[in-house]
């Protein structure tokens, strides 16, 4: 094995040297001794992996929860991470560990330290201020959509969420407060051959573009929320793993006359700051993918490039009609995503191409909707999921686009239900006809998520719905 230097845990360099290149960050925690964080559900779903890194903020650093279980231990060379162990001791509890034990946040005990570690990453957020409460907001400025990625089975939230409100703000000598002035650290390109695999960090878009040419069995990994499961629930195991997550030339948003364009390497958290509220859309999609913990590490790029017809990201872009800009050492194409997905996780993309970034045409159609079913509101995987963008004036539908997740082997344009709403009037009558029109879009099959039928009846019941949300603009 070759190129592996440390990652620093709780302030200590902990070395790689040995590290699998399929080992999780959380196999190397647990193997280190550090066992607080716990394997719950291999799939991110659980939350009892959580674990704090540190990120950019601009010039300064700031505190994400992610994921342990999902990410490989290989692509945090020279980077910090804190446990729940590094947060406090017996003797000298963290705020956030002070808090849940007073207020009997936990029972069994399994789910805490994840819970611990996401608290404690909404803690240290620097803009958190206290306002006033709301059904998800405490009176102290905390999110509880920093905890939706964690689950409990034996607690009740009720305590989990009087420990989250109860928090004041850091203290002025909290060593993990004052660590946020400094920079994160930079990534380490690396090159790592074990016996299982290989795996490269690049320098730049050209070293990845090379390694792609050079291996296109390569497997190319940003947050690792899907290729995560494969390895860990399906036991896949791919002879390269290329990591791009923090690749400067996939990592921009550049706003011009024509066009919004997201680096594909983004992590959804990140677009979401950065978007600041430009794409109305994409606001409604970000609460709705899966949770917080998930978002921190997820990307565009990722939910679009493992093609799935259950990403929630596609029906929104869909219908923002956006399109994909691809690039490999042969030159850099756009392809409209209507254009992209060719058959069940299969698309345009060549082995050797790489997403750099999705961009958004302006300007955007101002009646929007993103409506997801799931058998849970946060955390879940829907069973249909919808995005509309419609161009209403005069009372008359100019333009319409819808996309669809969940109803087909790909997710597609719902073409027929867009042709019945244009050049009509913005009424119920005429959102009734096009609604049975949209019953029929797809081919729906039974699952175990929702049968045929049921999501035949939720895409004829969206377009009533979008109307009573927006009127009759």
């Amino acid at each position: 094995m070759e190129g592996q230097g440390s990652v620093t845990v709780n302030g200590t360099p902990r070395a790689l040297a040995g590290t699998r290149v399929h080992t999780s960050l959380l196999d190397f925690l647990r193997d280190q001794g550090l066992t607080g964080a716990k394997e719950g559900c291999a799939e991110g779903e659980c939350g009892a992996c959580s674990v704090m890194v540190a990120r950019p903020d601009g010039s300064q650093s700031q505190w994400t929860a992610l994921n342990a279980c999902l990410v490989p231990a290989t692509a945090y060379d020279g980077q910090e991470v804190v446990t729940a162990e590094g947060l406090g001791s017996p003797d000298r509890l963290h705020p956030v560990q002070r808090e849940l034990a007073d207020r009997g946040g936990s029972q069994c005990g399994y789910c805490t330290p994840g819970f611990v570690c996401s608290m404690a990453a909404e803690f240290y957020r620097r803009d958190r201020a206290p306002g006033e409460p709301d059904h998800e907001h405490g009176p102290n400025g905390f999110d509880l959509h920093a905890l939706s990625g964690n689950l409990c089975r034996c607690t009740g939230y009720r305590p989990i969420r009087d420990a989250a409100w109860a928090l004041e703000q850091p203290e002025g000598a909290d060593p993990l407060a004052a660590r946020l002035a400094d920079p994160a650290p930079a990534p380490v390109p690396s090159r790592v051959s074990a016996s299982d695999a290989g795996f490269v960090r690049p320098a730049d878009l050209d070293e990845a573009l090379a390694v792609l040419a050079e291996h296109p069995d390569a497997v190319v990994v940003a947050g690792s929320t899907d290729w995560g499961v494969e390895v860990n629930l399906r036991g896949r195991r791919a002879p390269h793993v290329v990591m791009v997550d923090r690749l400067p030339e996939l990592r921009g948003v550049e706003v011009a006359e024509h066009a919004v364009t997201l680096g594909a390497a983004l992590t959804l958290t990140e677009l979401e700051h950065q978007l600041a509220g430009r794409v109305p859309l994409l606001d409604e999609v970000w609460p709705q993918f899966a949770s917080r913990l998930i978002r921190n590490g997820a990307t565009l790029g990722g939910n679009l490039g493992t093609g799935s017809p259950i990403g929630d990201t596609p029906p929104a872009l869909l219908a923002l009609e956006a399109s994909l800009l691809l690039v490999s050492e042969r030159g850099e194409r756009e392809v409209a995503l209507a254009d992209y997905f060719t058959g069940y996780r299969a698309s345009v993309r060549r082995p050797d191409e790489l997403i750099r970034a999705v961009r958004v045409p302006l300007p955007l159609s101002p009646v929007v909707g993103f409506h997801k079913v799931a058998k849970r509101r946060f955390d879940d995987i829907s069973g249909v999921a919808i995005g509309f963008a419609l161009d209403v004036a005069d009372g008359v539908v100019r333009k319409a686009r819808i996309g669809l997740g969940g109803v087909a082997a790909t997710p597609v344009r719902a073409l027929a239900t867009e042709a019945a709403l244009e050049g009509r009037p913005w009424t119920s009558e005429t959102v009734a006809g096009a609604a049975e029109v949209m019953r029929g879009e797809g081919t729906p099959i039974d699952d175990m998520r929702a049968s045929a039928a049921y999501r035949s009846a939720m895409l004829a019941n969206a377009l009533p719905r979008l109307f009573a949300e927006v009127g009759d603009r």
